[in-house]
């Protein structure tokens, strides 16, 4: 049976991969980007999903801290690592302007909507600002973890953006980049795509919604 709604994630599936664009933010501050893959390592452990008795990125991406704690958190572990000085103040922004936007996985979530489909924007937020104008026209509801109080890879978080669609989790699509938040899905009954490319990915919507929506 074809499938009824699409959830997506925002970095990563509508935008270029975290990879691409840490590297342009390291690369523009002249930071060793294994020093921020060493922080990261550091806060998340060996498992994304690891839960820490504190986590900076847990509690930033529930909003249970402002943005400019966790920037000062940040420019101090990256500090430790490089022994550089990093300005604490603007960090976030200057990292998420290499985010650039994805406009194939762009197009194919509108086509979606426009066809019938229920479509949801699930994202973990950094305190980034999201593209509002962009999203006009794009989503039937948009859940942003600061705002909700949950995070990927709780299954909560999943449960309420079903519930704000009005959709069963067996009729919704859901796609990211990360691994641990497909396995996620998968365990309360989405139908979870682990995104790596774009082709690969719109060839999988097109089967699972049994129409054409990736050109």
């Amino acid at each position: 049976m074809a499938l009824s709604g699409l959830i997506v994630d925002w970095g990563g599936v509508l935008t270029v991969g975290m990879h691409e664009a840490m590297g342009s933010w390291a690369a523009d501050e002249a930071i060793d980007i294994t020093a921020f893959v060493g922080v990261m390592r550091d806060w998340l452990g060996r498992d994304y999903a690891l839960e820490a008795a504190y986590n900076p990125i847990h509690a930033l991406e529930r909003g249970e801290i402002e943005v400019p704690a966790f920037e000062l958190h940040l420019a101090q572990a990256l500090r430790e690592k490089t022994g550089q000085r990093i300005e604490a103040e603007g960090l976030l922004n200057r990292m998420f302007r290499f985010f650039r936007h994805s406009p194939d996985m762009i197009a194919l979530v509108r086509r979606a909507r426009s066809s019938g489909i229920r479509t949801a924007l699930l994202s973990n937020s950094w305190g980034n600002n999201y593209p509002e104008d962009l999203f006009d026209g794009m989503f039937d509801e948009v859940v942003i973890s600061g705002e909700v109080g949950m995070r990927k890879p709780d299954p909560e978080i999943y449960l309420h953006t079903i519930e704000a669609i009005g959709l069963p989790a067996e009729s919704c699509a859901f796609v990211d980049d990360l691994l641990p938040n497909v396995i996620a899905a998968r365990e309360i009954g989405l139908v979870a795509i682990h995104h790596t490319d774009y082709p690969t990915t719109a060839a999988e919507l097109d089967a699972l919604f049994d129409r054409v929506l990736s050109h």
